[in-house]
């Protein structure tokens, strides 16, 4: 079961809460996924959706609201997945323009594609019209993998109007031009967590969540890796590096020539060739910081420099 999948689960199982929240859910449903047939006299009313518990909230919705049971039918969609198909109709006439009516789809026979301002005042109806929204033409992808939420619409009117209810929930949404419609996204995974909680789906945002800080901390992880790999890398180069200065004074004038404070520490880095400065001081007698090798040692590369540059203009 995909992520997307377990979210609407989750939210086709919520309490309906009051009325005018259960119309706002439903209208959102209908506006994206609902269709109006007319032949001749007769006007039907089809809501669809691929998944069970979806299809059972919206028949519970119409039944709640409207006070009449709608007729509730699967197809199969696709034989070798054996995918159904619920549709949610409405065949009479008079009863299809009481829903589109209410729902604010429908004024004086026209459609409309703005969110109904009754909706918008309230804040747990904007909520139940953003989760209608998500049930509807909503999908999430898999943290684990990538974040990523999305809802389409095919009317930029109502893809702003969604923006705008989102923005209320201090969420901004991204709009973009899909195929004949209008796709609103998130990509960041704050965001993500934001929406998921106003429109209810508390587990999914927690397993979301979960996926989240692994992720992070397994991010922190690898940078302290690199972080580390990194100073091992230095610290062996500057090994070398000290190391080599060290043979060149030994070849050229010896290490008993060096004062007792150099001489002592260039034959612990090539007794200890892989130590850190800090653990070179610490084998000193008396020991000594980090930043007080460190100078000493400038000090050695420093004088390998000069024997260096001498011995080459000798040449």
């Amino acid at each position: 079961m995909t992520f997307a999948l377990r979210a609407k689960n989750e939210l086709a199982r919520r309490p309906f809460g009051n009325a005018c929240c259960q119309a706002a859910e439903l209208a959102a449903f209908v506006r994206l996924n609902g269709s109006v047939q007319i032949s001749g006299k007769h006007i039907t009313l089809n809501t669809v959706t691929s998944n069970a518990a979806t299809a059972r909230r919206l028949f519970t919705l119409f039944k709640q609201l409207f006070h009449f049971t709608p007729e509730l039918l699967v197809r199969r969609k696709n034989r070798l997945r054996k995918n159904n198909v619920y549709l949610v109709r409405i065949s009479e006439a008079n009863r299809v323009r009481e829903v589109l009516s209410a729902l604010g789809l429908v004024r004086d026979g026209l459609p409309v594609q703005a969110v109904d301002p009754a909706i918008r005042e309230n804040k747990c109806c904007r909520r139940a019209y953003l989760r209608g929204a998500f049930l509807a033409a909503g999908s999430v992808s898999n943290p684990e993998h990538s974040y990523h939420l999305e809802i389409y619409t095919d009317y930029r009117q109502h893809a702003e109007d969604l923006a705008a209810l989102l923005k209320t929930f201090d969420i901004s949404v991204k709009i973009t031009k899909r195929k004949n419609g209008h796709l609103l996204y998130l990509k960041d995974s704050e965001q993500i967590v934001e929406f998921l909680n106003v429109i209810g789906a508390h587990s999914a945002l927690l397993a979301f969540e979960n996926v989240r800080i692994l992720k992070d901390m397994r991010n922190r992880v690898n940078r302290l890796v690199n972080f580390e790999t990194a100073n091992v890398g230095k610290t062996v180069a500057a090994a070398v590096r000290q190391i080599e200065a060290i043979r060149l004074i030994e070849r050229r004038v010896g290490l008993d020539a060096l004062p007792p404070s150099l001489r002592e520490l260039a034959r612990l880095r090539l007794l200890h060739p892989e130590a850190s400065l800090q653990e070179l001081g610490e084998m000193l007698d008396p020991p000594l910081g980090k930043s007080g090798v460190n100078h000493r040692m400038r000090r050695l590369e420093k004088l390998s420099k000069t024997l260096l540059a001498e011995k080459r203009k000798a040449k």
